[in-house]
């Protein structure tokens, strides 16, 4: 049983430009039913390379992950996603505001959801999964679970998680790979993920979140982070 993908576009405010929106209808959707939401930055990967819809028709089929809408949001091109996702990127705040904003409050009028902030996931990997965190931080009662794929860490996003007021609002699913301590970029950028991700564990651990943690076996890439999804989704929506 498949679900539908519905490509619309959105108009925001808030980043003055309209954007494309993959909204993932599961195969049994009813307006009768109440839907948990999972709203996914760098959409169009997850959708096409994390096999993202596959895994809920699969899990949602064995009811095993509770009734769930996906909202899959791509971005335009590399500049347009450093842009949006860095935390020091110049759009970076506007999207944070039209996620909180704009596009929950659209999505609850279009769609029968379950108001409530536990029922509202945030998922990126890389760029995508810092300002999945730090809207989730930004907007506590508004998004109440987020999950990461080797999220891109630095001092910002390290103080934002310590200094974080009400850590229990917020349910966490972090992972990273073993083999993230060097990753190459290019010829001349070389970077380590690993060490500022067991940064922000500890960073979770100790202020209290509720937090799942993993190192995989692997590296910064879709090959390691597409088998993941799946244990993603069981986790953080398990009925």
């Amino acid at each position: 049983m498949q679900g539908t993908i519905t490509e619309i576009e959105f108009s925001s405010k808030e980043l003055d430009e309209k954007l494309e929106l993959l909204i993932y209808l599961p195969a049994n959707y009813s307006p009768l039913y109440k839907y948990s939401l999972l709203i996914v930055q760098d959409g169009k990967d997850y959708f096409q390379m994390g096999r993202l819809t596959r895994f809920a028709d699969l899990l949602l089929a064995e009811k095993k992950i509770e009734n769930l809408i996906i909202v899959g949001i791509p971005y335009k091109n590399v500049k347009d996603r450093r842009k949006k996702y860095h935390p020091e990127g110049e759009k970076n705040e506007a999207y944070i505001r039209f996620l909180a904003h704009e596009l929950v409050p659209w999505l609850e009028k279009e769609y029968p959801t379950t108001s409530i902030g536990k029922s509202r996931t945030l998922m990126g990997d890389s760029l995508a999964a810092t300002v999945s965190l730090m809207t989730a931080i930004e907007y506590p009662h508004t998004f109440g679970k987020v999950i990461l794929h080797s999220p891109y860490v630095n001092d910002k996003v390290l103080s934002a998680v310590r200094s974080h007021k009400e850590p229990y609002l917020l349910d966490v699913y972090h992972v990273i790979g073993k083999d993230e301590n060097e990753i190459k970029f290019s010829a001349e950028r070389v970077e380590d993920f690993l060490t500022p991700n067991r940064e922000l564990h500890e960073a979770f651990e100790e202020n209290g979140f509720d937090s799942f943690y993993d190192e995989f076996d692997g590296g910064h890439s879709w090959k390691y982070w597409q088998p993941d999804v799946k244990r993603a989704l069981t986790m953080m929506f398990s009925r």
